[in-house]
């Protein structure tokens, strides 16, 4: 039978998913909130339909019930998980074909552990509200993976980058900022290995909690000074954190400090495209494909030290 991916919240890491597809003929649809970016998703190799976060449309439940695998990328909120609520009774009864649930989440569901090292056995103490949210979430479905006998992985991702979404975009555009905070650390993850840890985990069944991490917890201002120094520009000035004019969100992420292991992933037989950002930004920065699409071979206008 060939496979057909539906994923709930076709976004940026869907649209590398898609990318990473080996065999043409295995389906991959994908939901979004706009008919405004239905041409995207398209050209990204993703058949879209609409969900408003309720509802599941008959076209919708229709392309449901022939999928293989399903992939969950939208947020719980307040009431819960959406999809968990528009897809529970459905995955239970009307999709036979079923064989595999991934559900991407955050390691921000460890909250804060002064700087020590975590995997997924450690105690989850989530800081923020939306990290308890997400604790919530993934016991549910890994819940109704018991319940229906299916394989769930949750996937923790760490913070995502890749073209169109790193320090070198930030550079050009002069939002990057380079904030001191001592002791600080974070860990980060290519987009191409979400999809790659996808792929890998959907093809072979396998459920459980994977961190999809790298191996180099760092400094933020660490991976935009090295940023800076590829493109041949001056990094932005240090700024001491408590001075630092951040959103409330911004200023939650500092309030977490890990180091995170990805051992886990590794002994399923994964191995990372890009096990560090030195070197994802020497890959970005020699293809070219930095800016994101439709901007590939992009060159900073910056002045050059």
């Amino acid at each position: 039978m060939t496979s057909s991916f539906f994923i709930f919240g076709a976004g940026y890491s869907a649209k590398a998913f898609a990318a990473e597809r080996s065999d043409p003929a295995v389906g991959i649809y994908g939901t979004t909130r706009s008919r405004e970016k239905f041409g995207a998703l398209r050209r990204a190799g993703i058949e879209p339909f609409l969900f408003d976060g309720n509802v599941l449309s008959p076209e919708l439940l229709a392309r449901l019930k022939q999928a293989t695998h399903l992939i969950v990328s939208i947020a719980p909120d307040e009431s819960g998980d959406p999809v968990l609520a528009a897809t529970r009774d459905a995955i239970a009864h009307l999709v036979p074909g079923l064989r595999w649930i991934g559900y991407l989440s955050t390691v921000g569901v460890y909250g804060d552990h002064d700087g020590g090292w975590v995997d997924e056995t450690s105690e989850c103490r989530p800081v923020s509200r939306r990290s308890v949210l997400r604790v919530s979430a993934e016991r549910e479905w890994l819940s109704l993976g018991q319940e229906t006998g299916l394989p769930v992985a949750v996937l923790r991702l760490s913070g995502i980058y890749g073209p169109g979404r790193n320090a070198f975009v930030n550079l050009r555009n002069g939002t990057a900022k380079r904030l001191i905070k001592p002791g600080q650390v974070f860990n980060r993850i290519h987009v191409a290995d979400i999809a790659g840890a996808l792929w890998h985990l959907a093809e072979r069944n396998k459920d459980g909690i994977f961190n999809i991490t790298d191996d180099l917890p760092a400094p933020p201002q660490d991976v935009v000074t090295y940023a800076a120094d590829r493109m041949g520009v001056e990094p932005p000035p240090e700024i001491p954190f408590a001075s630092a004019q951040l959103s409330p969100m911004a200023r939650s992420f500092y309030g977490e400090n890990k180091r995170v292991s990805n051992a886990a992933i590794k002994g399923t037989g994964y191995r990372f495209r890009f096990p560090d950002y030195r070197s994802a930004f020497d890959a970005m920065w020699a293809e070219g494909d930095w800016a994101g699409e439709g901007e590939n071979d992009a060159r900073s206008p910056m002045k050059r030290r």
